[in-house]
């Protein structure tokens, strides 16, 4: 019998995923800029203002909570069913992320003046909290 050696993929099967691929990579993006503006808004301080002031517990937090975003929406690319289908695990992770803040915030009430005051503990303490919701977040979301 004849054997016959594998077909090599051309460049048009190979870029046949490109616009799938351009939907969800844009689209995380966009959701990724909207995250970030809602979390600045949330608060009480600008993470950007301050980071440009070299303020490393800012830098921190802020990449933290980034870092905690894009975990669970990297997850959900991965698995949802449809564009629709990531954005609304997308829109669960964001929530996640806020409410994480906002409870931390409450139960570490210092956080606020501590940040600002580029006390580094306190900004790794809300990267750790934010990576680890983001962990679990993404964790939990099955098929």
């Amino acid at each position: 019998m004849p054997q016959y050696a594998p077909m090599e993929p051309t460049v048009a099967s190979s870029l046949a995923g490109a616009w799938p691929f351009a939907k969800y990579f844009g689209t995380s993006l966009v959701l990724v800029a909207v995250f970030v503006a809602a979390y600045g808004a949330v608060t009480p301080y600008r993470e950007l203002a301050l980071m440009r002031q070299g303020n490393t517990a800012a830098a921190l937090s802020f990449a933290g909570a980034i870092l905690g975003f894009v975990i669970p929406v990297s997850k959900a690319i991965a698995q949802s069913s449809s564009l629709t289908d990531m954005v609304i695990w997308a829109g669960v992770a964001f929530v996640a992320q806020i409410l994480a803040y906002l409870v931390a915030s409450v139960l570490i009430p210092h956080f606020r003046t501590t940040i600002t005051d580029d006390r580094v503990a306190s900004g790794i303490l809300l990267a750790a909290i934010a990576i680890g919701v983001g962990c679990l977040n993404a964790a939990s979301m099955t098929l």
